[in-house]
């Protein structure tokens, strides 16, 4: 059914629906035109002056009609002339583009595999950047060139390995070379940085085939985070199941857990090792664990054989936080998730970040200072929740009652009824996983970090950032971008920020911001340091480091050398699409009509993409339809039926369906040959709704976005508005499907929005049984909203995020958000348009089309001239077609006898067509990396032998060349720039330099409670330097790790130091409280009761504001109760360790 309301004999049965006009409950439509905008008038009579003028015109130079036959092939060409002047329909309300904006046509471009492709109409592209192509390069242009550690891989190739965290960490062994660790669901990987530059030695997986090498452990509980604790050499991990797994940070030929113990009864979310050298733990409802240094140590000493009762040992020594400041059953920590830990070493204390709140505690006392939230408010309630039924007692009511009689009502009550129960549901549904949090609150913290001059950093939902003092004041807050804050790292002088559409942005520490990019087009999960680079971890599991200094001189430089290199790392690829579209009218096509509409012009086609229209139509199937897509159902019984059939067809080519997308009765689907498959990868798809109030799909789009050698191409199948007249209509169909439609990738699981679905279907199949499809469609809708909103805030209060489009948000130059699919490296559009012929009338047209005069025809062609004005389809293109119009023809009729012939005479159009835009900004652009997308037409046709529709099938087959980066070559072209290129080595060298600072004593002797103080002064008179205290001391093994003495308070233990500037840091003795003797690792006691003598060995780290290159200075520091000097202990672990 092409047309509702036009159809004289339905094919199939027909409800109450079915003759609803288009614009039925328009009033409620998003985009409805303002009151002073006159309704479009009514199609041009056939019988004007002008139409008859032109019509005896061109019957004076036409050969003499013929009757049609039975069957047309296309191939015959009327001779080309000169197109006659285009008369726009009055209908027309938007303003046309000047003279300037003239249509164009393009011939093929330049290239072996283009020469005997189409000339091709253009339609002018506007002005603004929204419909052109996006810009590519070799190099970026507008981001610091990085280093490609890990490519993006493939989304199939993540299912169940995908990445969350990273971190750095150097074995303290002398020489030892530094090492980028990463965790995820399946375990821990492992990259050398010093073969970060090198070939795998052997074949990797899929989805690492370019990544540097690396090793892997054996497969364990999905991990959650990564902290890193350097002076000990290993890196703590923290696992779904409750598990702490300890790594060694120099790992030799396989990555393997040196220690492993059961922390929790749930997920760990946090680690982080306090000054003091204990390990920390976040878990769900609240819960922090104390993992004691001591019984840390003493596990790690144990030999190997005695491995089995490490996990034992540690599991004793700890502390509950949560159970330690509970009084009475009551407790002033809320039961919320801690998610984030960090250790203030500055000033030795510990902060943990929940949803909204913070806990500050005293990292040597374990004692809990205060809970703030992100105001800054002191927060004094006490947690009283409990286990609370997600489902209210009303809902209940509502859900499991037996459904009572409904009252007789008129049809036009139901329509509106249930327009307003579906829209209430879907709009309120969008609302809450859109949050994906508590209510609309956008504060929560999802970053904390701390700089190195003390300040503490938060990110919020919302791209708010926070600066707080030591003591949990809120100092000051930025928002430099609206995107959610993702994760933070500070390093030397700079803040860098990940966000959630991919951008990272360095800041200074007063906040201001020193430069931003597009690091990835994925969230950013985690950053880390190592070497020269800071590394970004995204949520698509891409690995990639940018210099520390960026933005600066070593990327100008960088920039320039790689795109010199460009031809080592540029690659091609040639292949031939199929698109088809077809309007099938609600049918069931016959093997005779698939196998002529999809057979391959040419055995090189690689990809077939499908797109239907009316695959099944009907009012209850509708408003069904629109309920489902809230909660991410689609499909349908005659939809599968097409995917069956055509899948059929292509079978006997090795065609594989890789993926398809339905909205009521629109249905595409695209299959690749099998050798191509591993090419082709993050297969995302979306919807636009266009009737029925811009909610339901009765006409719409559907899309599928792919890439193609890391190509963005997209595919998008649409159905705009029917009849004549409605040409504004077409136009606003158009443009509302080009910037609404958001691409998300098919999501698995209970817990996301598509699993959330089970309990929309359970509804169903309990209220289908004995109700008619309108009583079913009605009592669904209004329980609906209820119910799947409660079930969604459900898993959100159980800390699952509802799964949506986490993509890179696309910004023009003036910062205005750009349409998703303004960043295609090509589009097609494909479908039912809907445009007609205008100014001609039945007989005329008919007359045209038995002569075979199609070139006369598209003169009338709406689609074409609305192009030419620049109203619709902007900067697309249509390859020259011979074909007669595909619309509107009586079903099983074959040939040009076949138009429609019934009282209501529709004029033939051609209804049916299919467009693109690929790289070219200019006809005469090769493929490069600067334009990596260069396609052609070859063969554009429709299907005159399908007869099982008012419509004929159409077809094209694109020539597609890519440009694409071998990204591991690029790798190591980047790793020889850097090592041979002398203006980077002396760049390089340059930021590794660091002030020199002078310390003015090595040796401290505490007396009781009196304060000392060490002097660190800058020598420098223009750079500033960065300082860190980090306590030394030796464990049963011999070994030293990082911790201070219990007994010791430090402060500042971090901080610049200004040019030419001094900094005093006061070393002082504390008591703890229940603490009385000091063993092992806290210091040395001496026999006789009063008098204790404690030691300690501190070291004063130094580094310039960019390096990881660093000085060590030993302090050596004695406490004493009774006066007595003592002498130090003289060891150089400085030397030791970094000499």
């Amino acid at each position: 059914m092409a047309d509702p309301g036009e159809t004289a004999t339905p094919a199939v049965a027909s409800t109450s629906w079915d003759d609803l006009p288009d614009d039925f409950f328009l009033s409620a439509s998003i985009s409805s035109p303002s009151p002073s905008t006159p309704p479009p008038p009514p199609p041009i009579p056939s019988t004007s002056p002008r139409a008859a003028a032109e019509a005896a015109l061109r019957s004076s130079s036409l050969p003499h009609a013929s009757t049609p036959s039975a069957s047309f092939s296309g191939s015959i060409h009327p001779q080309q002339r000169a197109p006659a002047p285009h008369h726009l329909h009055p209908s027309h309300s938007l303003p046309a583009f000047s003279a300037a904006a003239a249509a164009d046509v393009w011939p093929p471009p330049p290239g072996p595999h283009h020469s005997s492709s189409l000339t091709e109409f253009v339609g002018p592209a506007s002005a603004s950047r929204t419909h052109r192509p996006p810009p590519r390069a070799a190099v970026r242009a507008d981001r610091p060139p990085p280093l490609e550690l890990r490519p993006r891989p493939p989304r199939d190739s993540q299912a169940g390995a995908a990445l969350r965290a990273i971190a750095c960490c150097t074995s303290p062994v002398a020489g030892a070379d530094s090492h980028l660790w990463a965790v995820g669901e399946a375990g821990v990987r492992v990259w050398s940085l010093a073969d970060a530059f090198r070939s795998p030695a052997s074949q990797q997986r899929w989805g690492d085939e370019a990544t540097a090498p690396f090793r892997e452990s054996r497969r364990t509980e999905p991990a959650l985070c990564l902290a890193a604790d350097p002076c000990r050499g290993i890196l703590w991990s923290g696992h779904a199941n409750g598990q702490i797994m300890g790594w060694v940070a120099d790992p030799g030929l396989e990555a393997r857990e040196c220690i492993v113990w059961d922390a929790h009864s749930g997920p760990v979310f946090a680690l982080t090792i306090s000054p003091y050298g204990d390990l920390w733990s976040g878990s769900e409802g609240g819960v922090i664990k104390i993992w004691y240094g001591e019984g840390i140590e003493k596990s790690l000493a144990l030999q190997r054989e005695e491995k089995r009762n490490t996990s034992f040992l540690v599991e004793r020594s700890f502390i509950d936080l949560r159970a330690m400041v509970s009084d009475g059953g009551v407790c002033p920590l809320p039961a919320i998730d801690v998610k984030l830990l960090l250790s203030d070493n500055s000033r030795s204390k510990v902060w943990s970040a929940g949803y909204l709140l913070f806990a500050l505690w005293d990292s040597r006392t374990k004692e809990l200072l205060k809970v703030i939230n992100v105001d800054g408010q002191v927060d004094t309630r006490f947690d009283i929740l409990s286990s609370q039924d997600p489902y209210g007692y009303e809902t209940k009511q509502n859900l499991f009652s037996s459904p009572k009689k409904e009252k007789t009502r008129s049809p036009v009550g139901f329509f509106q009824r249930s327009r307003i129960a579906l829209m209430g549901a879907a709009d309120a549904v969008r609302r809450v996983a859109a949050k994906a949090g508590f209510g609309d609150d956008t504060r929560r913290i999802e970053a904390l970090a701390m700089s190195i001059d003390g300040m503490i950093w938060t990110g919020s939902a919302n791209g708010c950032l926070a600066q707080w003092d030591g003591s949990g004041n809120r100092f000051q807050e930025f928002q430099h971008h609206s995107s959610s804050v993702q994760s933070i790292f500070s390093f030397g002088t700079r803040i860098w920020v990940g966000y959630m559409d991919g951008s990272i942005q360095v800041l200074d520490l007063e906040g201001n911001m020193l430069g931003g990019w597009i690091a990835h087009n994925s969230p950013i999960l985690s950053m880390a340091v190592g070497g020269s680079y800071i590394f970004t971890l995204a949520g698509h599991g891409g690995v990639r480091g940018w210099n520390l200094s960026s933005p600066g001189p070593i990327d100008i430089n960088m920039r320039s050398r790689l795109i010199e290199a460009e031809a080592s790392y540029k690659n091609f690829e040639h292949m031939k699409v199929l698109v088809g579209s077809w309007n099938v009218g609600q049918e069931k096509a016959s093997d005779e009509s698939l196998r002529a509409w999809l057979k391959f012009p040419t055995p090189e086609v690689g990809l077939v993409v499908v797109g239907l229209q009316e695959v099944e139509m009907g009012a209850g199937f509708l408003a069904m339809s629109a309920a489902k897509e809230t909660v991410g159902l689609e499909g349908s019984p005659n939809g599968e039926w097409w995917l069956d059939a055509i899948g059929q067809q292509l079978k006997g080519h090795s065609f594989e369906r890789v993926g398809s997308r339905q909205m009521a009765g629109l249905l595409i689907s695209v299959w690749v040959r099998a050798h191509l498959k591993q090419f082709i990868s993050d297969i995302d798809n979306a919807a636009v709704a266009c009737g029925l109030g811009r909610a339901i799909g009765n006409k719409g789009a559907v899309g599928l976005r792919m890439r193609i050698r890391d190509r963005i191409i997209c595919f998008v199948n649409c159905h705009f508005a029917a009849h004549m007249e409605a040409v504004s209509r077409r136009n606003e169909d158009f443009n509302h499907v080009f910037r609404t439609m958001t691409f998300a990738a098919p999501s698995s699981g209970i817990m996301t929005t598509s699993g959330i679905c089970s309990i929309f279907s359970h509804y169903f199949s309990l209220f289908s049984k004995g109700h008619s499809s309108l009583q079913m469609t009605c009592k669904l809708v209004l329980i609906f909203q209820s119910a799947v909103i409660k079930k969604i805030h459900y898993y959100l209060f159980c800390g699952v995020t509802v799964s949506g489009s986490t993509g890179q948000l696309i910004r023009g130059a003036n910062g205005s958000r750009m349409p998703e699919l303004s960043d295609m490296d090509m589009i097609v559009f494909l479908g039912d348009f809907n445009y007609r012929l205008y100014d001609i009338s039945y007989d005329n047209a008919m007359g045209l089309v038995s002569r075979r005069c199609f070139d006369w025809l598209r003169d009338n062609d709406q689609l074409r001239a609305e192009m030419r004005s620049g109203r619709v389809f902007q900067g697309l293109r249509e390859g020259d077609f011979k074909f007669p119009p595909t619309y509107k023809f009586e079903k099983y009729t074959a040939g040009l006898s076949g138009y429609d012939s019934s009282e209501k005479r529709r004029i033939p159009a051609w209804c049916d067509r299919i467009l693109y835009r690929d790289s070219r900004i200019s006809s005469g652009n090769v493929c490069s990396l600067d334009c990596p997308v260069v396609s052609s037409i070859s063969l554009y046709d429709s299907c005159m032998e399908a007869t099982d529709s008012d419509h004929k099938p159409i077809k094209c087959v694109f020539n597609l060349d890519i440009a694409y980066v071998d990204k591991q070559t690029r790798r190591q072209k980047y790793g020889e720039l850097m090592s041979s290129n002398n203006k980077s080595l002396n760049l390089l060298q340059g930021l590794e330099a660091f002030p020199e600072v002078n310390i003015n004593t090595t040796d401290i002797i505490l007396q009781d409670q009196n304060p000392s103080v060490v002097k660190l002064q800058n020598r420098s008179t223009k750079d500033r330097a960065c300082f860190e205290i980090i306590g030394q001391a030796q464990n049963l093994s011999g070994t030293h790790f990082s911790t201070f003495p219990a007994w010791l308070k430090v402060a500042p233990a971090v901080g610049i130091i200004s040019p030419g500037q001094t900094i005093e840091v006061s070393l002082q003795h504390g008591d703890i409280r229940g603490q009385q003797n000091y063993v092992g690792t806290s210091g040395d006691t001496l026999s006789g009761g009063a008098t204790q003598r404690k030691v300690a060995m501190l070291l004063a780290k130094i580094t310039g504001e960019y390096s990881t290159v660093a000085k060590y200075y030993e302090i050596n520091v004695q406490h004493q109760n009774c006066g007595s000097t003592l002498s130090s202990r003289g060891y150089n672990f400085g030397e030791k360790l970094f000499n």
